[in-house]
C-alpha cells in the first residue's frame, strides 16, 4: 500500500538520472555491512530520486526550478533511508554534482550543475544524536570514497575545499538557526520529533528555505511510520499530505511517499508476517533480512505493536497508549451543536507551574466536547524562566461559562487549586461544583473505561482541538498493581510516559472528568433527547 502525493501522471523533466549516476559513480556505502563498497541503488531508491529532482519544464514560467521544495519519505525500519539522505547531502554539497538545473538541451532535457555556496544543516532529534544518524553516514561516505580530497571533514562540519559551502551536524535548536541561509536541509527520524521545541525547530528550519531563491532550496524529512497521537512532526506531515491528497489543501511544492504493508495480512501467522514485511520492503526485500525480522514476532516478550509499526510501516498505536487516537480523530465535528443556555458539564484538571491546566465542557444533549481553556508553559521560554498558570484568567473563563450555559456539574481535581475550587463551590453551589480527586485510582479507572467505551461506540464527539488530541495520544496505561473489577477484568489509570515528561495529559484528564460528569448528570435525571429547563448562574 502506497500513499504518494501528488498523484498526477504528468511527466516532468528530472535531474534524477544524473544524480543517480553521480551517486553510483562516486559514492560508497557508509556504516554497515557494505561499508566502503561502491553504491548500487535499488529501483525504489532510483524512483524516489527521480521524483525528488523533478524540475519545471522548458517554457514554463519557472523553467528549471525544482518542482518540490518539501519532501517527506516514510519507509520501514532498515531500508537505509537515513543513508539515502546522506548520499543526497553529499551530492548537494559537492562542487560538481548535477543537483540544480542550469539550462536545457534542445530536446528539453535539463542540464545539471552544482549549488553555489551550499549550506546543509542535518538536524537530529536530540543533542546526543546530533552527530549520529545522517551526519555520521555522510562523514563516512565522504571519508571512505574517492571524493574525500574535495572536502575538509570535521566532527561537526564538512567544508568544500573548492569554493564556499558546508554541511553541519545540528541538534534541533531553532533559536540558533533563525538566520540560516539553507540550501538543503535534512530532518532525520521525525517520528521522534514529539516535543514542542522540536516541532518549532521544524517550522523554523522550513521557513529558512525561503531565504535563498536562486539556490532553489529544499527540505527532506525522513521517518518510519509515526505512532498515532504522539504529536510528532512525522505525524503532522502525514496529515498534511493526506489533506493535500484529498484536495483540502492546494500545495504543488510537496512530494510525500509512504510505503506500508496493506491490511490484508494476518500477523498472527509467520506467513502473514513475512508477506507484510516483504510488501513494506519494496525492492529492498531482495537484500533485507526478512527471516530475522519475521523471527522477532515469535518472541513472547516482544512488543507486537512496535514491530508492526517499524517493520511493516503501518500507523499502529503503542501497546501502552490508553486510547484509540485514530478513532478519536474520526469523532471530530467541524460545527458545534451547542447553543447559549444549553445544559453542559465541565471537567477541570491541572497544576500551577510545570504541567498544563485544562477546562473541558461536554454538551449534555449530544455528548459533544470542546475546550473552554487550555494553559501550558510557552515553548519559547527558556528552562530557567519562571511561569505559572494565570489563575485569574482561569477563574474568569469559569465565570463566563457558568453565565453562558446551564452548567449542571463541574468535576475538578483539587491539588494546587483548592482555594479556587472552594471559591467556585461558594459561588455556584456544592451540588454543581464537585471536588473529584483523580488519585482515587479505582474510581478513576471506571471513569476512564467509560470514556474509552464512548470513543469506541462513537457516543462522544469533539471540536477537534489538536492539543486535546495530543494529550489523549500522550496518555499511557498504568495498571497500578493489577487492579481488577468484580468480574476479574483489568482496571487501569493513565499517566505520562515518565514523571518528568514534557508530554502533557491534563486535557485528556479534564475530558475524562467532563465525560464522567455528563454520565452522572444523566443518571441524576438530565435528558439527552431534549434540553431540560434549568436555572442559570447568577441566581436566575
Amino acid at each position: 500500500m502506497i500513499l504518494t502525493v501528488p498523484k498526477d501522471d504528468t511527466l516532468y523533466p528530472t535531474l534524477g538520472g544524473q544524480v543517480c549516476d553521480f551517486i553510483e559513480q562516486n559514492l560508497v556505502y557508509g556504516p554497515g555491512d557494505l561499508k566502503g563498497l561502491p553504491v548500487l541503488l535499488d529501483d525504489d531508491k532510483k524512483g524516489l530520486i527521480y521524483r525528488m529532482y523533478e524540475v519545471q519544464p522548458k517554457g514554463h514560467e519557472f523553467a528549471g526550478r525544482r518542482r518540490f521544495k518539501r519532501v517527506g519519505l516514510s519507509l520501514a525500519k532498515g531500508l537505509a533511508k537515513t543513508e539515502l539522505s546522506a548520499m543526497l547531502a553529499a551530492c548537494e554539497l559537492h562542487p560538481e554534482a548535477p543537483v540544480r538545473c542550469t539550462g536545457f538541451t534542445k530536446r528539453g532535457e535539463p542540464i545539471g550543475g552544482p549549488v553555489t555556496d551550499p549550506y546543509i544543516p542535518m538536524v537530529a532529534f536530540s543533542e546526543e544524536q546530533s552527530d549520529e544518524l545522517a551526519y555520521t553516514a555522510l562523514k563516512q561516505i565522504i571519508e571512505l570514497g574517492h571524493l574525500k580530497d574535495d572536502f575538509d571533514v570535521g566532527l561537526e562540519r564538512i567544508l568544500r575545499k573548492k569554493g564556499d559551502g558546508k554541511a553541519v551536524s545540528l541538534s534541533s535548536n531553532p533559536d540558533g538557526r533563525d538566520g540560516a541561509r539553507t540550501t538543503f536541509c535534512i530532518f532525520d527520524e521525525t517520528h521522534r520529533w514529539t516535543l514542542p521545541r522540536l516541532r518549532r525547530a521544524h517550522q523554523v528550519m522550513l521557513a529558512n528555505l525561503s531565504k535563498r531563491m536562486l539556490a532553489d532550496p529544499w527540505g527532506l524529512e525522513i521517518t518510519t511510520a509515526p505512532e498515532p497521537g504522539a504529536g510528532s512532526v512525522a505525524e503532522a506531515t502525514m496529515e498534511y499530505a493526506k489533506a493535500v491528497d484529498a484536495g483540502k489543501v492546494a500545495d504543488s511544492n510537496l512530494f510525500y511517499f509512504h510505503l506500508q504493508a496493506s491490511d490484508n495480512h494476518d500477523l498472527t501467522t509467520s506467513a502473514g508476517v513475512r508477506a507484510a514485511v516483504i510488501e513494506a520492503s519494496g525492492t529492498a526485500a531482495a537484500w533485507r533480512d526478512i527471516n530475522g525480522i519475521v523471527s522477532m514476532w515469535s518472541d513472547p516478550t516482544g512488543d507486537k505493536a512496535y514491530l508492526e509499526r517499524v517493520y511493516t510501516n503501518r500507523l499502529v498505536q503503542s501497546s501502552t497508549q490508553a486510547f484509540n487516537i485514530e478513532a478519536w480523530r474520526l469523532l471530530a465535528k467541524p460545527v458545534s451543536p451547542v447553543q447559549p443556555g444549553d445544559a453542559i458539564v465541565l471537567g477541570f484538571d491541572g497544576a500551577m507551574f510545570h504541567d498544563s491546566t485544562a477546562l473541558v465542557a461536554t454538551h449534555i444533549k449530544t455528548g459533544y466536547q470542546w475546550v473552554i481553556g487550555l494553559w501550558a508553559r510557552p515553548t519559547t521560554l527558556r528552562p530557567e524562566e519562571e511561569w505559572r498558570v494565570p489563575a485569574e484568567e482561569v477563574d474568569r473563563l469559569v465565570q463566563e461559562t457558568f453565565a453562558r450555559y446551564a452548567v449542571l456539574r463541574m468535576y475538578a481535581d483539587p491539588p494546587y487549586w483548592e482555594t479556587w475550587i472552594s471559591t467556585w463551590i461558594g459561588k455556584y453551589g456544592k451540588d454543581r461544583v464537585h471536588e473529584w480527586y483523580t488519585n482515587r485510582y479505582r474510581q478513576m479507572a471506571f471513569a476512564l473505561r467509560s470514556f474509552k467505551q464512548a470513543i469506541k461506540e462513537g457516543t462522544i464527539s469533539h471540536g477537534g482541538d489538536p492539543e486535546v488530541t495530543r494529550h489523549i495520544g500522550n496518555s499511557r496505561r498504568d495498571d497500578r498493581g493489577g487492579m481488577r473489577d468484580e468480574t476479574g477484568e483489568s482496571l487501569w489509570v493513565i499517566r505520562k510516559d515518565r514523571a518528568d515528561s514534557p508530554h502533557k495529559i491534563d486535557a485528556a484528564m479534564a475530558s475524562v472528568l467532563s465525560w464522567e460528569a455528563r454520565n452522572d448528570a444523566i443518571a441524576g435525571g438530565a435528558q439527552v433527547d431534549r434540553e431540560p429547563q434549568l436555572f442559570f448562574a447568577g441566581g436566575r
